[in-house]
């Protein structure tokens, strides 16, 4: 599938921003989320900011943008709509829960049942979203790269790893880090590079599950070819589902995203443990510019290799 630049920032800012949010409600229930301003603003104003620069780049893919209101009517039975629904719905609480703590909250530390109602639902919401936005693509039998149980599993702990990783730099570099959210940063990454070596090692031993012949119904092993082009000219389904990336392109980019989007990362939290000042604010830096730039290409790679059915019909053989 043709990996469109909105698509991949959509789902990298707003997964990386939904951790955030989904990290400030968790820390807050258990009493780690730090009152100082120097903290706290930037915390809600990047998370915030990023899911709704997120959403906001995702209608640049829509063919009609200016009817995205439309899309959501359909919620009972597009991820789409769900998706769209609960993102807005969760800036209701997530705005409550960052006004709550910037200007109400103080230091005695007792936040309240409201509180805590609101952190729970912004905890909640930011994860419910996250996996609707994931579902827009598993839910798609056409395309076998994506019709899988661990493409979910795979955007949740990605966003809560670079949620964790920018949460973890802010508060390096304000000095009002825990060891709390760096261990959160390792636990989600080591879980999210084995969830993304298992795909990746699926993909390589993914049988094609549609060819030519059993498109058209005819039996099984009958050689079927296309005699004419259906277009003169390549139109918008070939553009957009028949986008091709090299076997050898594509091993190569699934290094890059391993080394940049988890082996840095991992590497420069772990030796931030031993470190203090500074250089600890110069390595959380560091595993966040690293781990969103490694999911960035992952993600580029995650709409690059996806191939859709509807390609049969334009001279591919098998998908």
């Amino acid at each position: 599938m043709h990996p469109a630049y909105s698509v991949i920032f959509f789902t990298t800012a707003s997964g990386a921003g939904y951790g955030i949010l989904f990290l400030a409600g968790v820390l807050a229930l258990v009493d780690r989320l730090p009152l100082s301003g120097w903290f706290s603003w930037p915390l809600f104003v990047v998370g915030l900011g990023l899911v709704s620069a997120g959403l906001l780049s995702s209608l640049l893919h829509l063919g009609h943008p200016e009817r995205f209101l439309k899309a959501l009517t359909q919620w009972r039975s597009s991820w789409l709509s769900r998706e769209g629904v609960l993102a807005i719905v969760g800036f209701g609480p997530a705005g409550l829960f960052a006004l709550g703590w910037l200007f109400v909250i103080d230091d005695t530390r007792d936040i309240g049942w409201f509180m805590e109602v609101l952190a729970v639902a912004t905890a909640a919401l930011s994860a419910v979203t996250v996996y609707a936005t994931s579902m827009i693509y598993a839910s798609l039998k056409p395309i076998p790269q994506w019709h899988r149980r661990d493409v979910s599993l795979g955007y949740l702990t990605l966003g809560l790893a670079t949620g964790a990783l920018l949460v973890n730099a802010l508060g390096a570099l304000t000095a009002t880090t825990t060891h709390l959210v760096p261990a959160i940063a390792v636990a989600a990454l080591l879980v999210g590079a084995l969830v993304k070596l298992s795909y990746w090692n699926a993909l390589r031993r993914l049988a094609p599950r549609v060819t030519a012949a059993s498109a058209i119904g005819a039996a099984t092993g009958t050689s079927v070819r296309l005699l004419d082009p259906p277009h003169t000219e390549p139109n918008f389904l070939q553009k957009e589902m028949g986008y091709r990336v090299a076997r050898k392109h594509a091993d190569k980019l699934r290094r890059i995203a391993l080394v940049l989007g988890f082996v840095v990362p991992l590497a420069a939290v772990l030796v931030s443990f031993a470190t203090v000042g500074p250089l600890t604010a110069f390595l959380a830096v560091v595993a966040a510019v690293s781990g969103v730039a490694g999911i960035a290409v992952e993600r580029w790679l995650f709409f690059a290799e996806a191939t859709h059915t509807v390609t049969l019909y334009y001279g591919e053989t098998a998908v």
